[in-house]
């Protein structure tokens, strides 16, 4: 099946629920594709809720890195909240953590928007 993303608000946060395997080929473009709309319609706080995704690969990786550099670039923020596992040790050994903040509580990850 491939990966899902639905999107919720939550005061001046777009939080987008992602589900599945964010990976080459079927889940390509997921993310890209659940945040472009929203920074359309002028969103610029994005938190990727990462609670029910399986997997990611560097390609995913990627699409996140990719969102990020376009929500920043319009003077937004883009974060993660409930990475996991391996997600967090890509995140480590890729360095991605200096761009992409993550937490471990949706509450807090929300506050955190207020605070910059």
């Amino acid at each position: 099946m491939p990966p899902q993303a639905a999107v919720r608000q939550a005061g001046n946060v777009a939080i987008v629920d992602l589900d599945g395997r964010i990976i080459m080929g079927d889940g390509c473009g997921v993310v890209r594709d659940a945040v472009r709309p929203l920074v359309n319609a002028g969103s610029r706080n994005i938190l990727l809720n990462l609670q029910a995704v399986s997997y990611v690969d560097s390609a995913g990786l990627g699409e996140m890195a990719g969102s990020y550099v376009t929500v920043a670039r319009l003077g937004g923020q883009l974060k993660l909240v409930h990475t996991q596992g391996r997600i967090d040790n890509m995140l480590q050994v890729t360095k991605l953590y200096a761009l992409l903040v993550a937490f471990g509580d949706e509450a807090v990850a929300l506050r955190s928007f207020d605070a910059e």
